[in-house]
């Protein structure tokens, strides 16, 4: 749970929303700073990317399916594992989808 303009937000334990369509973005500058984690333009646009993923597909991208999408929207360079584990150490999907309000993919850790 966490308390977000005067509102409680349910969370799951780990922090993901356990309602997606009470995202917006300065919630999740809530949710970063809590983790004491700065968001850049490179994450928003990662972040932006698997919310769009999410409501086109109904799931949260694992890893696989992350990079195969932005290689495909981004190029080669934004959709290696490297660079978007450079972003987001914790793990790309892990943590991009948190940020992104999105449940966590069913097959990360």
């Amino acid at each position: 749970m966490l308390t977000f303009e005067n509102t409680i937000i349910p969370t799951d334990k780990q922090g993901y929303l356990l309602d997606h369509l009470l995202w917006q973005k300065d919630l999740a500058l809530v949710m970063a700073k809590n983790d004491e984690f700065e968001l850049t333009e490179a994450h928003w646009e990662v972040i932006n990317f698997v919310r769009q993923f999410y409501l086109t597909y109904n799931t949260s991208p694992a890893i696989r399916a992350l990079t195969k999408a932005m290689k495909a929207e981004f190029g080669e360079a934004k959709a290696s594992s490297r660079y978007l584990y450079k972003l987001f150490p914790e793990g790309p999907a892990k943590q991009a989808t948190k940020y992104a309000g999105l449940p966590k993919p069913a097959r990360c850790i």
